[in-house]
């Protein structure tokens, strides 16, 4: 052979090793639903942008989901699509993501994958941001450290703010059901149908779904839990820091909150529309900063049909699904929320005599018991712990004692792990603070987020919460290796204290649950006053005892 000839055959070689190492790297689906191209590395396939319904644009916003027809040819899915319409987040906020564009026609999800998974378990994450802002192209959600455990995870995007939760009467009139509002949540049921239909397909087991999620994202997995239509598609659920507030009803006023439709008439008036027309023809950009401007409440509403009745109240009442359960909260939940509760004074602000005073005037015959767990020796922290235990902590407890009460288990955590950059800054286990340890994406945090070490102490804390997570989504019981049993919380109210490493100990807060869960059963009983961030010095004067609150 000539050197000319081996020349050229070591070149085809090569070439044909490259084509077979492309080919490789851009693993191809057959789905359902299409065809999808993504990508390979490190044993893991992943599969983003991925659209699970049509855009809702023009007469499709607010409209609930329409599926998107089977496609032709082979879809790219390697990169995230654009976030979902939303306003920019606060000036020096540590959860600011930066996103490379923005748009109503944001309804996709992403897959992590094992390569060679088959009836693999499903770990479908929802994102937080009040419901407001946020995406499942964040870095902090990768799910590689998932997967690697053999998880097929599930990321998603759906309508947010006034584009997902924006009620208003002729919504109502034009829908077959007389309903409008949760349009964010109808997406949310329509990607869990998607997981339900095509998941298989990427080496996912149908039968084997854990939905999860943290703040806004908890708080919609308790509305999917609430809401009948999506039983059936999920099998265990996961609820981060989220609160069973009440929600504004959609014809009528209760509970100190005026109806969904009654505020969709103030928003329209307050964006200059006099139709729905008018309305659907504002583009969304300046729909974002109209909201914004109008301070727009994204909230789920109980509309009767896909939420029933307030969330409590679903729960009470045994009719929320029944699945194993995972739940719990943070110690420093307000610390980086400080803006969103009212009446938070600065330090000197209001002095000892000024706190006991009003805090005896707001609650009556339990204000001694509020002032023993809330002292006015220091009054901020006080209120900051308040705040918490009677919006996340009252919720996780409530969420595990209504759960066994069914006869599912259900696991109560509290993350209390701090480290040097937060701590020094005073935001000591912050809200949202477990989520990088939970993803195994410490290292891949927010660029205003407290940077958090890269020790062994750290990755070990992170090993073991990745490995919780995902052995919770395969079983329905949280294991993780060479750390302890995570029992059920059952009658020995037993509990997994994440500081510095996983421990066992049981009665979390005693006092300061039945302490708040008091005051929110007189408030439900009263009718007429809200149970959300109105507690400590803001709270109203509390309602008399009632023969089921004790």
């Amino acid at each position: 052979m000539t050197f000319a000839r081996f020349s050229a055959a070591i070149a085809a070689l090569c070439l044909c090793l490259c084509m077979s190492v492309e080919a490789a790297a851009q693993p191809v689906v057959k789905a359902p639903a299409g065809t999808v191209r993504g990508v390979e590395a490190d044993g893991q396939r992943v599969f983003k942008g991925i659209a699970y319904a049509l855009p809702p644009v023009g007469e499709r916003r607010w409209k609930p989901p329409q599926p998107v027809p089977v496609w032709d040819g082979v879809r790219d899915a390697t990169q995230f699509s654009p976030a979902c319409q939303q306003p920019g987040y606060p000036p020096g906020s540590i959860y600011a993501e930066t996103y490379a564009a923005m748009s109503e026609d944001c309804l996709s999800l992403n897959v992590w994958a094992p390569a060679k998974a088959k009836n693999a378990p499903v770990f479908v994450w929802i994102h937080g941001g009040n419901l407001i802002r946020g995406s499942s192209s964040q870095p902090m959600f990768d799910g590689t450290a998932l997967a690697k455990r053999g998880i097929v995870v599930v990321s998603i995007n759906y309508r947010l703010g006034v584009f997902g939760y924006f009620a208003h009467r002729e919504l109502s009139a034009e829908s077959p059901e007389g309903t409008s509002g949760n349009y964010g949540l109808m997406d949310q049921i329509a990607a869990l149908n998607w997981v339900k239909q095509n998941i298989a397909a990427f080496g996912g087991d149908v039968a084997n779904v854990t939905i999860a999620g943290e703040s806004a994202g908890g708080l919609a997995i308790l509305h999917l839990l609430a809401a009948p239509r999506a039983h059936g598609l999920f099998t265990k659920a996961i609820v981060q820091s989220a609160s069973l507030m009440n929600l504004p009803d959609l014809k009528q006023a209760r509970f100190g909150l005026p109806s969904a439709e009654t505020l969709g008439d103030y928003y329209a008036n307050a964006f200059g529309a006099k139709t729905l027309a008018d309305l659907r023809a504002i583009d969304g950009p300046t729909l974002t900063a109209l909201a914004t401007k109008a301070r727009f409440a994204s909230t789920a509403i109980v509309d009767g049909t896909l939420l029933p009745r307030q969330l409590v109240e679903i729960f009470e009442r045994g009719e929320q699904a029944r699945v194993p359960l995972m739940t719990g909260f943070t110690s420093g939940e307000i610390r980086t929320m400080a803006s969103i509760l009212p009446g938070l004074p600065d330090a000197g602000q209001v002095d000892a005599a000024k706190y006991e005073a009003t805090i005896r005037a707001n609650y009556g015959e339990l204000a001694d018991r509020f002032l023993t767990l809330y002292s006015p020796g220091d009054i901020r922290e006080s209120i900051l712990a308040a705040a918490r235990d009677g919006f996340f902590a009252w919720t996780s407890q409530r969420l595990v004692r209504e759960q066994t009460r069914l006869g599912q288990p259900a696991y109560l955590y509290y993350f209390d792990h701090g480290y040097p950059a937060a701590d020094d800054h005073g935001m000591h286990a912050f809200h949202a603070s477990e989520v990088p340890y939970m993803f195994g994406t410490i290292d891949r945090v927010t660029a205003q987020w407290p940077a958090i070490p890269d020790t062994d102490a750290e990755r070990t804390l992170s090993d073991a919460m990745v490995d919780y997570w995902a052995s919770f989504a395969r079983t329905g019981v949280p294991i993780a290796r060479n750390q302890p049993s995570w029992p059920a919380h059952g009658d020995k109210q037993a509990y997994m204290l994440f500081a510095g490493g996983p421990q066992v100990t049981h009665d979390l807060l005693p006092a300061q649950y039945a302490l708040h869960d008091q005051v929110i059963c007189r408030r439900r009983a009263a009718g007429n006053i809200p149970w959300n961030w109105n507690m400590g010095l803001i709270a109203p004067p509390l309602p008399p005892a009632q023969e089921n609150c004790k």
